[in-house]
């Protein structure tokens, strides 16, 4: 890592060096003509300089009292180390495992978060006048949701189109005349907000269905914070934790259950774009986090699906959208949601924020009509007002906003609907003068589907940015300041029946680069931490040690859903298996090249080994000591190695034990999560780079192997001793231990049925394959008696690779449970057989042609176990296939 001596001219010998990051930030480029500044707090104009030239660059260059206090508290450094902090900042990130899915990035799901290197300031001035605003607003949407599923005056009276409501696919009739629990429908909206050239905020899209960013927000709060934590704290930036302590207890109060209430999270999943921040909030918030399958609907009520049972849930907290939360009675393909949820719903058994139904909210149609509808419902003027808005729909809009769509943004009217026309927004001042009328054109023949917008020019924050080609005015060896244009999303929240207060803070969306008008993450955009200045005293609520009284703490037992238990249960068996085909591929490549490689019966038992377990396909020869049939196969094994479709080898084992983390990866601690990605992406790149030529490219695939098992024994690691021995992990181990009993069992039958142990070579393998050499060989030196590989390899209690120490180590954690007996083997543990019982004199018995029969039933009744265990715990933890009341009402 560089220090910031390795960069001299970057602290030049001044006296005050923090003055130094002041003269950057005032030498520093104006934002774009016609654009806010935020920086210095004005309009960028062209407005020709007066007589006192001097006295016209002083006023240009000066920024706002914020921001100058800002620069000043920036440490001693000044801004000469900044390129050293947006490293550190990157770094963070990726150590955090912050992730965001861009829908045009066809590189793979996961991508780092993208985050500036400086806050979003905002005074307490303005954001006391946003604050009201959004309240308000938030009263009103609230109200205009309640006339909707309630008597519809507002239809009626012809405030709102009936087309905006009952012909958006967002509003759910089967929710009509339904009281939410509580008596609100919203408990969460976000309000996409610009500022004007004249300093002053418009409301630009609001978001109510599964608005994201509550999780992004804290994360960028946390990093940022702790690079300049002078600034922050002299500056009275207002803490967040006590609005997120607010929106469950209002949660909490208002359902079912009260105080007592148990509230879940509910996620599409971890494909889902913004999946970390689901899994984020769940923890910080202290939920549980859930998907549709999950949970389960009995008499009208919802269920959690644990180890230890059904538990029932009062509230969700969804970040899934409305029309994939029942596939009964809405999208019928879904595979997201839960069967019955609505019922449960109508019958007031469950809080859910926010109320199905909201969707028809987001239109941007509906701004335009707000102004009426608040004064209509509240008798009040909207103190935010939103940018105005034209929906096509009614003609007298449409024909008044054609003449000027090149100022203007065109937009979707009903946002990602299947049966209206849906696009992508567009700029008019973008569009050539054809386009323009094609556009006219759309829109005269689809009114409805189409709402415009006045175009108004963003404000532009100071961001940080690595120096270019050409350097630009304030910018230093390492980088430089420079004005991007930013979109603020700030969130309102409950606190209570009918009460909302604003978060202060927010997410700031800020442009890629200078000539994008609109800030979006979706368009190479990132994001920057909001702060919000207060005159008053800082909240210091946290939610990070809330009070916990020992009677409650010994009654608090950590859920363990259905569904990480089979995650993780399966979690322990690729991982497992991953490490199983490891072994058994570099064993098979080092025998093809070692001094048995003529030897019969032990190419005949890797041979079959190799095709029982994928590691090359089906149809490739038989393993023989002929030269080129050794090749053949040899090339095959290589070749598989990094296939994840076809043979399900060792790429295929790693792929899968990442794919089976990242569906638990809140349950993973941030070194294990990022050690199974490393292990997938080293493998890979090598298998991808592997060159051609025969004998090398047995070595490279050697070395390939030999990083990837070094990586799997770190993993193993950390499954062992990083991770709470709750029932999941128990589940885990079990998932390891099955596998290992079945691999085990199956490979020493099978070595003695091809009579590989009856020669040195086949025996040399067979215990290297048990990872016991070195055991072995301490233990009883050179000999190849099968007594002594009987004795280490099935009864030796002290071996973890012997079948017997991983009988008992199953039966054991069989026994421990949920819904065992306390000090009692269930039924499970006694379907694995007793090692106690296992006899050398018995299994060393050979009868005609060297039949080991005792062993051989013994390994098979192993097998048979392990295949046993998994069937019978996939029924009793993970399906929940019991008999079940009626779910749904008439």
């Amino acid at each position: 890592m560089s220090h910031l001596s390795d960069f001299p001219a970057l602290v030049p010998a001044v006296a005050d060096p923090a003055q130094t990051a002041l003269d950057h930030a005032l030498a520093s480029e104006n934002a774009a003509l016609g654009h806010f500044d935020e920086l210095r707090a004005r309009a960028s104009d062209a407005t020709p300089p007066p007589d006192d030239a001097t006295q016209s660059i002083a006023e240009q260059s000066a920024i706002s009292g914020a921001w100058r206090q800002f620069f000043e508290h920036t440490q001693s450094d000044g801004l000469g180390d900044m390129h050293l902090r947006t490293e550190t900042l990157a770094r963070q990130i990726r150590d955090n495992g912050v992730t965001y899915n861009v829908y045009a990035d066809t590189d793979g799901p996961q991508r780092p978060w993208s985050l500036g290197l400086f806050p979003l300031i905002i005074s307490p001035d303005n954001w006391q006048h946003l604050e009201v605003g959004i309240t308000q607003r938030m009263r009103l949407l609230d109200r205009v949701m309640a006339d909707v599923y309630g008597p519809q005056d507002l239809l009626a009276q012809g405030l709102i189109p009936p087309a905006l409501v009952q012909g958006h696919p967002g509003y759910l009739r089967a929710m009509h005349g339904v009281k939410p629990v509580g008596g609100s429908h919203l408990h969460v909206a976000a309000f996409d907000l610009a500022r004007g050239p004249d300093g002053n905020w418009w409301v630009v899209s609001q978001r109510t269905q599964a608005p994201s960013g509550l999780g992004y927000l804290m994360e960028n709060r946390l990093a940022i914070s702790r690079l300049f934590p002078q600034a922050f704290e002299h500056l009275q930036v207002q803490r967040l934790a006590g609005t997120y302590r607010a929106l469950i207890d209002s949660m909490k109060a208002m359902s079912p259950a009260g105080q007592d209430a148990h509230i879940a999270l509910l996620t599409p999943g971890p494909y889902n774009e913004t999946y970390f921040e689901h899994a984020y909030l769940a923890r910080y918030l202290g939920l549980t986090l859930v998907e549709g399958n999950d949970l389960i609907v009995r008499d009208q009520r919802l269920f959690l699906k644990t180890l230890r049972g059904l538990v029932p849930v009062h509230g969700l907290l969804k970040r899934l959208d409305d029309q994939f939360m029942d596939p009964l009675e809405l999208r019928s393909d879904s595979t997201l949601g839960v069967p019955g949820l609505l019922q449960v719903i109508r019958a007031g058994n469950v809080l859910v924020a926010n109320a199905p139904g909201s969707a028809f909210l987001e239109s941007p149609a509906l701004l335009g009509f707000m102004p009426a509808l608040s004064k209509h419902l509240l008798g009040e003027e909207l103190l935010l007002p939103a940018l105005p808005t034209w929906w096509c729909g009614e003609r007298s809009a449409m024909e008044a906003v054609l003449p000027r769509l090149h100022a203007c943004a065109i937009k979707p009217t009903y946002p990602g609907s299947a049966v209206h026309g849906n696009f992508d927004a567009v700029l008019g001042r973008k569009l050539s003068e054809r386009e323009l009328a094609e556009w006219a054109g759309r829109i005269a023949l689809q009114p409805d589907d189409h709402t415009v917008q006045d175009y108004m020019p963003l404000s532009q924050m100071p961001t940080w940015h690595k120096r270019a080609a050409g350097d630009a005015a304030g910018e230093t060896a390492g980088g430089g300041i420079v004005p991007r244009s930013v979109m603020l999303r700030v969130f309102a929240v409950s606190q209570g029946a009918q009460s909302w207060c604003v978060l202060p803070g927010g997410l700031a969306r800020v442009s890629g680069d200078t000539s994008v008008d609109v800030a979006s993450m979706q368009h190479g955009g990132s994001s920057a931490d909001v702060w919000v200045m207060t005159h008053g005293a800082v909240d210091k609520t946290t939610l990070l040690h809330p009070p916990l009284t020992p009677a409650v703490l010994t009654q608090r037992t950590r859920q363990v859903t259905s569904r990480a238990a089979e995650n993780l249960f399966w979690l322990g068996r690729y991982t497992e298996r991953a490490e199983n085909s490891v072994r058994l591929a570099r064993l098979t490549l080092e025998s093809l090249a070692g001094e048995d490689q003529s030897s019969p019966t032990l190419l005949s038992w890797l041979g079959q080994m190799a095709l029982n377990n994928n590691l090359v396909l089906a149809g490739v020869p038989a393993l023989t000591p002929a030269p080129h049939v050794r090749r053949v196969f040899e090339r095959s094994l290589i070749a598989s190695l990094g296939s994840s479709k076809q043979a399900t080898s060792v790429g295929y084992n790693l792929r899968a034990v990442r794919l089976a983390g990242a569906a638990v990866r809140e349950r993973l601690s941030q070194e294990h999560w990022s050690l199974m990605q490393r292990t997938e992406d080293a493998f890979f790149q090598s298998c991808a780079h592997t060159p051609t030529g025969a004998d090398y490219s047995a070595l490279h695939a050697l070395t390939a192997l030999k990083r990837a098992s070094d990586h799997l024994a770190a993993i193993t690691g950390l499954q062992t001793d990083r991770m709470t021995r709750d029932d999941g992990w128990r589940l885990l181990s079990i998932g390891r231990h099955v596998e290992r009993l079945g691999f085990l069992s199956h490979a020493l039958a099978t070595g003695f049925a091809h009579g590989a142990v009856h020669h040195d070579g086949g025996f040399e393998a067979m215990v290297a394959l048990f990872d016991s050499t070195i055991t072995f060989h301490g233990q009883y030196q050179q000999s190849h008696d099968i007594a002594p590989l009987v004795d280490l390899l099935v009864l030796d209690r002290d071996n973890p690779r012997a079948l017997a120490w991983v009988a008992h180590t199953l039966r054991g954690r069989l026994a421990k449970l949920a819904g065992s007996a306390p000090d009692q083997l269930g039924l499970l543990s006694h379907s694995v057989p007793d090692p106690r019982q296992w006899q050398l004199e018995t299994l060393c018995e050979a009868g005609a042609d060297n039949a080991y029969t005792s062993l051989t039933d013994l390994l098979l009744g192993c097998g048979e176990a392990a295949y046993q265990v998994s069937e019978e715990i996939s029924a009793t933890y993970f399906t929940h296939s019991g008999e079940a009341g009626q779910s749904l009402g008439a």
